[in-house]
């Protein structure tokens, strides 16, 4: 008796064709439908500008997906989704990843992964809508899998930069940027900073710490999920803990508890601007769950032991509880509100700023767990945070960066308390409120940076910077171009261009922490590039330094 060899043997994938001359469009969207629809158009502004620009070149531009009558928008807005759009795709086509908003990178992860065509990722360049963070993100997140990519931006789709940069990679399928900025770091001089740097390298790997993790790949950022094997190497492991424990956790604080953390920072002289529409408006009961999470976040990681901690937040928290952002920025300051553990024998961490990776950003964690340490072991203020790079303009004949995160910042960077305001955030992306730590960094020297993955391996990107003071009505201008519920930054790289630093920077964030002068801000950056360096890690200095920096850090 024969065997059946009848099998059901699937057909091979039947992709159209590629046309010479050219090329697929999408968009890569949120996960929160509200916010694709608020979107859609500026989205639509966008590719008809990068269309425009593409016909002059006597090249055809075609969607990839059309426009969803029941959502309206064109967006990918699911993983799976991707997956069916790229069936539609030729392979070797060359394709254009078109972002006005937010995205979810790993919802379009799969189709780029394997493309064989040259990809191009463009962004608009302005500030009432996160493009550029988005292509931020998702180009970091192209790195990381190490993926071939060009990338461009532009105000409005016309000016020199933009229009060369697409007539280069219509002939050529590749863009070149400006890199003169990026210095490797080869040494450093023997000294104090070389040594702090280099001993607490040592202690981490042989000690070594733990960041607990509630939940993984917040907002899609392919690009902030660091691998263990990479983590380890560091002497840094994760615990992964779960949003939901962190929910059951703040419905064991009671009302009482909650209060106090709320009297603590009225005590401290911040305002809250508050209504009573619990749908558009910041409320007493919003921030009653906040100050109830702020408790159970501290408990839970003493619970672990955890050195640091990230709250994922946006899916699944967003829909039972206020946002996580005044939460976070509390938990970065070193002076907080004190919280017991829950017999009341002791204090959580008293006198410290516990460090906090917002949106779970794992890049953020190795970075704001090394800042905490040297700026400690400095004598200096350790309250670090990142933000997103938001958008900038030139003002006074300098290029100045908005660096806004969403919702909180370390009360110290905006010099106290007293010169900060709740504000609720947006019923768009936040439909169950919350109050933001609201206000205007304080001019000052800091130190920037970002931990990466680049060719399977973690790296650094370094540099120095000054947060101006801008006028009032500059500052409320930028804020009301952006998310004025958020506090902002007024951000000066040293040595940096706009354009440097977009084709350069491989991620959505940047991690900043203060130093009170120049020199010491120099003195600091060496300290952490020699911790960074000791562990193994490629470091590069982006930008200036000053005489201090030269003096002690060698790059080549």
């Amino acid at each position: 008796m024969s065997a059946n060899t009848s099998y059901a043997v699937p057909a091979p994938l039947d992709r159209p064709a590629a046309a010479p001359n050219t090329a697929y469009l999408i968009a890569s969207g949120d996960l929160r439908e509200s916010a694709n629809t608020a979107g859609w158009p500026i989205q639509q502004e966008l590719e008809a500008g990068v269309t425009r620009a593409f016909q002059s070149h006597g090249w055809t531009v075609i969607r990839a997906n059309p426009v969803d009558p029941v959502t309206g928008h064109g967006f990918i807005s699911s993983q799976r989704m991707g997956l069916e759009v790229f069936k539609q795709i030729p392979l070797d086509a060359p394709l254009i990843v078109a972002e006005a908003v937010w995205q979810y990178s790993h919802h379009v992860l799969a189709g780029l992964r394997t493309h064989q065509g040259p990809i191009l990722t463009v962004a608009n360049f302005a500030g009432d809508w996160p493009g550029l963070v988005g292509l931020l993100g998702l180009n970091a997140g192209l790195t990381k899998m190490n993926k071939p990519y060009s990338t461009i931006w532009s105000v409005d789709f016309t000016d020199d930069y933009f229009t060369g940069a697409i007539a280069e990679w219509v002939k050529s399928g590749t863009i070149t940027h400006d890199s003169s900025h990026v210095h490797p770091v080869t040494g450093f001089a023997e000294g104090p900073e070389k040594a702090l740097g280099e001993a607490l390298a040592e202690q981490l790997v042989t000690e070594k710490a733990i960041i607990g993790v509630f939940d993984e790949g917040c907002m899609g950022m392919y690009n902030a999920i660091f691998d263990d094997e990479l983590l380890n190497q560091l002497g840094i492991y994760k615990e992964r803990l779960s949003q939901s424990a962190l929910y059951a956790e703040m419905l064991k604080v009671d009302d009482a508890e909650a209060d106090q953390i709320g009297a603590w920072l009225t005590g401290k002289g911040m305002t809250f601007k508050l209504g009573t529409d619990e749908k558009t408006e910041l409320t007493e009961a919003q921030l009653r769950w906040q100050y109830k999470m702020y408790v159970a976040a501290l408990r839970i990681a003493d619970d672990f032991g955890c050195d640091a901690i990230g709250i994922q937040y946006q899916q699944g928290l967003k829909d039972l509880v206020p946002a996580s952002d005044l939460v976070e920025g509390l938990l970065n300051n070193v002076d907080r509100p004190p919280v017991t553990t829950r017999d009341g024998s002791r204090v959580i961490a008293d006198g410290e700023a516990f460090p906090h990776f917002n949106e779970a950003d794992e890049g953020v964690a190795v970075d704001t767990l090394v800042t905490n340490r040297i700026w400690t072991a400095m004598g200096l203020d350790p309250a670090n945070t990142l933000h997103d790079v938001r958008w900038g303009e030139e003002y006074d004949g300098q290029f100045v960066w908005v660096y806004e995160i969403s919702g909180s910042v370390p009360a110290s960077h905006l010099g106290g308390y007293d010169k900060a305001e709740g504000w609720r955030q947006q019923p768009v992306f936040f439909p169950a409120g919350g109050s933001t730590i609201n206000g205007v960094s304080k001019p000052g020297e800091i130190v920037w940076s970002r931990v990466y993955i680049a060719e399977g391996k973690l790296q650094v990107d370094l540099g120095r910077a000054t947060v101006v003071e801008l006028p009032a009505e500059e500052t409320e201008r930028r804020k009301l171009a952006t998310n004025p519920e958020w506090p902002i930054m007024h951000v000066v790289l040293h040595g940096v261009s706009r354009d440097q630093f977009m084709a350069r920077h491989k991620a959505n964030h940047a991690q900043v922490a203060y130093a009170p002068d120049a020199d010491t801000a120099d003195r600091a950056l060496a300290a952490k590039a020699a911790l960074f360096d000791r562990l193994g890690l490629p470091v590069h200095v982006c930008g200036d330094l000053g005489e201090v920096g030269r003096s002690l850090v060698q790059t080549g």
